[in-house]
């Protein structure tokens, strides 16, 4: 049992011997041929370079990396997408495709092309998304947006301007009720139409001085018919008139001849 134990162990430190010595062989020959490659990669660029081109040996592109090829220093992607965001490259290379992407970027003046690349990326974002209507929902929700602020702000405007209007007729009436002077009482109740000219009363007509005279009875004969009238029976009715050839009473004798004899005492 022991020497078989001894002859397993022999066989198994034998294959580990082998195959330590394949792993240092093959790592040998790897960097040999990389250093190899890194010859060949130095001369291909030196003669490239005697020719006007290069290659970009150090980081390819998120284009060139995606499409498995080698990153030319022309490169028409390598300055708008970066090794560090492949899925920006290949978001646009699945809607688009990498020769139409190349060709639009191609037609667009070099101080345009960042913007370019960023919509393009954007607008396949969008379409992996919606692919129904992809951008074209956005845009239209984004102009109904614009709508409805111009219309907020159109109401707004109007209401600035109603209060502003408000204000002026406000202001104008203030400045009216200014320029009336309060102390002018007359104007003020001529204005309100509280006292009117016409309902003034009209002056007296005073008659002639004479006529006055004449008129007027004597003042001891209008007493005692006045102190008659009152103590004595109540006058009989006006007679008709006799005829129409009766000559017109006259006031001035009737009044003239009243005598004194029908005066009454007042007092026994």
């Amino acid at each position: 049992m022991s020497r078989e134990r001894e002859r397993i162990e022999e066989i198994g430190k034998k294959i580990k011997r082998e195959s330590d010595a394949q792993f240092n062989n093959i790592h040998n020959q790897l960097i040999i041929n990389r250093s190899g490659n890194a010859l060949v990669s130095s001369s291909s660029s030196s003669s490239l370079s005697l020719l006007g081109g290069s290659l970009n040996t150090i980081t390819p592109c998120a284009a060139c990396k995606l499409l498995r090829r080698r990153c030319a220093q022309e490169c028409p992607f390598s300055p708008y997408f970066s090794p560090h965001e492949p899925q920006k490259f290949a978001s646009v290379h699945k809607v688009f495709g990498a020769s139409n992407v190349s060709k639009m970027l191609m037609e667009v003046p070099e101080s345009q092309r960042s913007d370019a690349a960023n919509s393009l990326v954007y607008e396949a974002n969008v379409r992996l998304r919606d692919p129904v209507y992809g951008c074209m929902g956005a845009i239209s929700a984004l102009q109904q947006q614009v709508q409805s602020l111009q219309a907020e702000l159109h109401a707004v405007r109007s209401e600035i301007l109603r209060y502003k209007y408000r204000e002026n007729s406000n202001n104008n009436n203030i400045n009216i009720h200014h320029v009336v002077d309060p102390s002018d009482h007359g104007l003020a109740l001529l204005s309100s139409g509280v006292v009117s000219i016409a309902s003034l009363p009209p002056p007296p007509i005073l008659p002639p001085s004479g006529r006055l005279l004449l008129d007027l009875p004597h003042p001891h004969a209008s007493s005692s018919s006045s102190s008659a009238s009152m103590y004595s029976s109540p006058p009989p009715p006006p007679q008709p008139p006799a005829s129409s050839s009766a000559p017109p009473p006259d006031h001035h004798h009737d009044f003239s001849s009243i005598s004194n004899d029908h005066d009454i005492p007042f007092f026994g």
